[in-house]
């Protein structure tokens, strides 16, 4: 059992480094594919080992996807508000350094959601039931403070129901993949096409080993990153991205790295905490773990045991790729032309879209980057963009 568990282990994280460095290929994809492959391959293993491939897989996923996210304006559902900060710690010759905050977040918090297993684990049953009737009426005072906080109020509610009108018809559209034209066009083309417009050009990137960052702030993050995670891994509708504004209104003297980290811990303490559901309260919180729950007969705390062991074995390794990989991306930046990268990402994010897609999606990848421009024009928050989920979220809590 143990080698072949050893085995799934460095399988899950070579299929992880394929998923957080490739837009498009998400995790839920692969879990469901092994899923359909599962008759015949426990012919040859069983189901705790298959497990174990996927949750090595989806741990190294949140380590790396940040990558594509920072370098390439190609962010993923749960990396959109990374790429705000990291793409202009990019443009100051830090995108390394950008990445490694996250690594930072992602490896902190996965250590400190660990710890606090064997106490979510009695509290779990207590937490969902009280709050599960709230989380909506929670968000809808989150979203106003939100909107209203700055006085560009006006332009911050369009942009917010702009975006959230083109989420509720996407999001009930039958695609197979409905969030990565959306988020690509809003947080990813947009982006990329304002910076063409400005010449934009990267400078030499430099792969400091020390960052300086207030202990207070890594405090701060960790412990916001932990509790949003925690949350997005309890109720569903709730995902890392819609974690990380909620957690962004808690603390708003945070710092942009500061925010990084806190951005980086949440999606992988949201897997942690989605497996600790399953067990406690019976319910999957997003693909990869439904999957889980579909291959275990019998999920007992023994086996939660072995796969808590398999995300911090996972995690050490993932983040010591994590910051090899974003080195590599880093050198690659200043080699070569800027426009020319944007050009080839924008090719191959619209090619995706078709793939996966199709017509329609390229129809909604055009129409998100339309009103994904629309915040650099109007010097507006992107964060309001993220209406596209946080008004379905919303309206399925309150409906």
């Amino acid at each position: 059992m143990f080698i072949e568990i050893s085995i799934a282990i460095i399988l899950g994280i070579t299929a992880g480094i394929i998923t957080g460095l490739i837009p498009g290929i998400h995790i839920n994809l692969i879990s469901i594919l092994l899923l359909s492959a599962s008759a015949f391959l426990l012919g040859f293993t069983n189901p705790i080992t298959l497990c174990c491939f996927i949750i090595a897989m989806s741990v190294t996923h949140t380590f790396l996807d940040a990558i594509p996210s920072i370098f390439l304006g190609a962010p993923d559902s749960d990396q959109v508000l990374n790429a705000l900060p990291g793409h202009k710690l990019l443009l100051e010759g830090k995108g390394f350094e950008a990445v490694k905050l996250t690594v930072i977040g992602s490896l902190l918090c996965l250590i400190l959601a660990v710890c606090i297993v064997p106490l979510m684990i009695p509290i779990s049953s207590t937490i969902y039931p009280f709050l599960k009737n709230k989380i909506g009426y929670i968000l809808i005072a989150l979203v106003l403070f939100m909107l209203l906080k700055d006085s560009n109020r006006l332009m911050n509610i369009i942009i917010f129901f702009l975006s959230g009108v083109l989420g509720l018809i996407v999001l009930n559209m039958n695609l197979e993949n409905p969030l990565f034209p959306l988020l690509s066009g809003l947080f990813g083309v947009s982006m990329l096409i304002i910076s063409l417009t400005q010449k934009v050009t990267i400078p030499i990137q430099s792969f400091e080993e020390t960052i300086e960052i207030k202990k207070s702030d890594i405090a701060q993050a960790i412990s916001a990153g932990t509790l949003a995670g925690s949350l997005t891994g309890f109720f569903p509708g709730l995902g890392p991205a819609q974690g990380a504004v909620l957690a962004s209104q808690f603390t708003r003297k945070l710092s942009s790295h500061g925010f990084m980290i806190l951005v980086g811990g949440i999606n992988t303490v949201n897997f942690v905490l989605s497996l600790v559901t399953l067990y406690t309260i019976e319910k999957a919180r997003n693909g990869a773990v439904i999957v889980v729950s579909n291959l275990l007969e019998t999920y007992d705390l023994q086996v939660l045991i072995v796969f808590v062991c398999v995300t911090l074995i996972t995690g050490a390794v993932a983040a010591f790729l994590a910051l090899k990989i974003s080195k590599l991306f880093a050198n690659l930046m200043t080699k070569v032309s800027y426009n020319l990268i944007a050009v080839i990402v924008m090719t191959i994010i619209i090619s995706l879209v078709t793939l996966l897609c199709g017509p329609i999606g390229i129809l909604i990848l055009i129409i998100s980057t339309a009103i994904g421009i629309i915040p650099g024009l109007t010097n507006t928050a992107r964060c309001h963009q993220m209406g596209c989920l946080l008004l379905p979220v919303i309206l399925y809590f309150v409906l």
